[in-house]
């Protein structure tokens, strides 16, 4: 353990250690020489124990400056050097806390998929894999945006999960085979011609399928609003449920996550 002698309190302990020690010795050396010396004088006291008694001596000096340094030192400490109501242990933990957050936020404050990675093997490896492939349909696939099944699900129950500015998407939008068309399209990767149907969603998602500016889902890829969305609201689908990790971690680490999970992509 290291001790830091440039504190004043260390000093002054480390000083009255060493002045104890001392007088200590002293006063030790000064009786037991007396002891040695000195015959029996002076008044007995009117007790005794089968005919042992003791002399009426005063209290010897030095114990007596020792109990007066010793007492002034107790109260310089407990209001001077140490005030009780100066120091909490929990004060002292929200205060070690707080620096390393500041010092954690200072280091990590631009997000960056190095970052993402390590967030993403600790977090989100456990459902979805270490390569992201959802441990064969166990969890979301992030190789790839969406499977069919996962488009039709959602074109046949809606979806208002992930809190978008365009709201809700309603439920039943395309049904037979248009929903087949528009699913198989978006799951190929929205590759080719898109078939007459997508109109229907290109009017809130975009001729593109790219969320025309974060007005509401991607469909083509994983964007920094899907997956920042979904980490903040959780999101319950034709998989599971995933739950929100809103509390657990930061928007910088949320970004990075996006950034590290965009380039899992095939």
């Amino acid at each position: 353990m290291n001790v830091n002698l440039d504190d004043p309190i260390n000093q002054l302990t480390f000083l009255g250690a060493i002045v104890i020690a001392v007088l200590s010795f002293g006063v030790s050396a000064k009786y037991i020489n007396q002891m040695k010396t000195d015959k029996a004088e002076g008044e007995l006291a009117k007790e005794n124990w089968d005919g042992i008694g003791e002399y009426k001596n005063e209290l010897p000096p030095g114990w007596a400056y020792s109990f007066l340094a010793t007492m002034i030192w107790g109260i310089w400490y407990f209001l001077v050097g140490y005030p009780l109501n100066a120091f909490s242990q929990v004060g002292q933990y929200n205060e070690e806390v707080k620096a390393y957050n500041e010092k954690f936020q200072e280091h990590h404050k631009n997000p960056n998929k190095e970052m993402g990675e390590s967030i993403f093997l600790v977090q989100c490896a456990p459902c979805h894999g270490e390569t992201g492939d959802g441990l064969s349909g166990k969890a979301q696939d992030f190789t790839s945006r969406f499977t069919k099944e996962q488009v039709l699900h959602v074109i046949k129950n809606g979806q208002n999960q992930l809190k978008y500015p365009m709201g809700a998407m309603p439920a039943g939008m395309a049904a037979g085979a248009d929903a087949e068309a528009i699913a198989t399209y978006v799951a190929n990767g929205m590759k080719g011609e898109a078939p007459a149907s997508f109109v229907a969603c290109a009017s809130c998602h975009g001729a593109d399928g790219k969320g025309m500016n974060g007005m509401s889902p991607n469909l083509a890829e994983y964007d920094e609003t899907v997956v920042v969305n979904t980490l903040k609201n959780g999101k319950k689908g034709n998989i599971g449920t995933m739950p929100s990790f809103n509390t657990m971690l930061t928007d910088v680490q949320m970004k990075s996550l996006s950034a590290y999970i965009s380039t899992l992509k095939q």
